[in-house]
């Protein structure tokens, strides 16, 4: 909400306040609609008091933990989408920004929202997130539209040679559906029809495909890739699973997993995706307990696959650890569940090495070839961030250095955050 007070001694005719929301990751999307409806409601009192001008400062702050860069997307898309409906009562709307990497940030996105010219505008059509929201600027999550489908075309009850109407007895009244029902069976969702199933058959479909599937020779484990057999989940299986596993993580403090910093969040890549961030020489399975970990992947995970996203990994001295089998990899994937194959966007891999591109093909023929034909190979650090901005990703160090001994150059790198200088090992 927003309250106007007046402006007293202050060079204004009026004064708008309203609160940010605090930030959390697990409630992302409630975060950014907050933010958008505290910028939404600024500009509703702007009209309803005949007002013209605004001045806005970054309403979102570091002290509440919302990372600048998403906020000032929630910011500049809710500005935007009021314009568009109020254009004509509204003369200006100033950004104000106090610290220069804000500047930097707003200098770069307005232009997307607001091009100038049409070379800016092609660029915005390339660059713009995925989603750029509703028509007031919230956060759209598909799952919880409300889908209401048109009536098949041409079955419209004619109402002169409609049949008498027949009681039916209140016994079957649950049961029989009309003749002129305008086929609604086959309108219905059928990931939602399967949801309703009686559970007890459920089960007992599920126990008859695992014993069908072990029934053959199980040769992946033979050669060492880990148990691949099992049936295919269903829509509602899939669900039950992820959020079984959803629940369980949110009721655990996990702060062991996530003290190893093998997943954190990143920014956004260049063209406005949320990023994570794997490290794969912080993996170390033997020190590692696979089901917490598993519940800590659901859990960072959660915010970021309810829309396009991107995934980079960095392979960077990761060559000696013990990898988990494509078992596990395939579980892990099961329990992310389908929204996580439809919205990932790309992986991008830092330093792959032949061992790791055999991997991937491994998984690309026998766990999920739509999930893992994403990967893009990255050979070195500049390359990355052609994909993803450098300040958008918090790097280790060793991963610089990495890149000086793989790919040598003048011999040194230059962190351009840390300014920081890898010298190139001599010898």
């Amino acid at each position: 909400m927003a309250k106007m007070t007046n402006a007293y001694d202050l060079p204004a005719r009026k004064v708008i306040h309203t609160v940010g929301p605090k930030y959390a990751v697990k409630y992302h999307t409630a975060a950014e609609n907050a933010l958008s409806h505290c910028y939404r409601s600024c500009l509703e009192l702007l009209i309803e008091n005949g007002l013209e001008s605004i001045a806005m400062g970054c309403i979102y702050t570091e002290a509440k933990n919302y990372p600048r860069e998403p906020a000032a997307h929630v910011a500049i898309r809710t500005v935007r989408r009021f314009l568009e409906k109020q254009k004509g009562k509204i003369t200006a709307v100033v950004f104000c920004t106090t610290t220069s990497s804000d500047t930097e940030i707003y200098k770069r996105l307005l232009p997307l929202y607001f091009p100038r010219d049409k070379k800016e505008e092609e660029i915005a059509s390339l660059k713009l997130p995925a989603d750029v929201g509703d028509e007031n600027g919230e956060t759209i999550i598909d799952e919880r539209k409300i889908r209401i489908k048109p009536l098949p075309a041409g079955s419209a009850i004619n109402k002169s040679a409609a049949p008498a109407p027949v009681d039916i007895p209140l016994s079957d009244s649950g049961l029989t559906r009309s003749r002129n029902s305008f086929k609604l069976d086959s309108y219905l969702d059928p990931a939602f029809m399967s949801l309703i199933k009686d559970p007890d058959l459920r089960r007992k479909e599920q126990l008859e495909k695992s014993v069908q599937a072990n029934k053959g020779f199980n040769w992946a484990k033979l050669v060492g890739f880990g148990d691949l057999g099992g049936p295919p989940l269903s829509a509602a299986e899939d669900y039950s699973l992820h959020s079984r596993h959803l629940a369980k993580a949110n009721s655990l403090s996990l702060s062991e997993i996530a003290e190893m910093k093998i997943i954190y969040r990143g920014g956004v890549d260049s063209e406005g995706r949320p990023v994570m961030v794997v490290v794969g020489a912080h993996f170390l399975l033997r020190c590692l307990d696979l089901e917490r970990f598993i519940l800590y992947v659901v859990k960072e995970f959660e915010p970021l696959i309810q829309k396009p996203y991107s995934i980079v990994y960095f392979h960077s001295a990761a060559s000696l650890q013990v990898r988990p089998d494509l078992g596990f990899m395939k579980r892990l994937q099961q329990i992310l569940g389908r929204k996580h194959q439809r919205n990932l966007h790309a992986i991008y891999v830092l330093h792959p090495t032949l061992g790791l591109r055999t991997a991937i093909l491994a998984l690309q023929l026998f766990v999920d070839g739509e999930v893992w034909k994403k990967v893009i190979y990255v050979d070195r650090l500049v390359q990355l961030f052609r994909y993803v901005p450098r300040e958008q990703l918090t790097i280790p160090d060793f991963v610089f250095q990495h890149d000086l001994e793989v790919n040598g150059g003048k011999g040194i790198i230059i962190d351009p955050r840390t300014k920081h200088v890898y010298q190139r090992p001599s010898g």
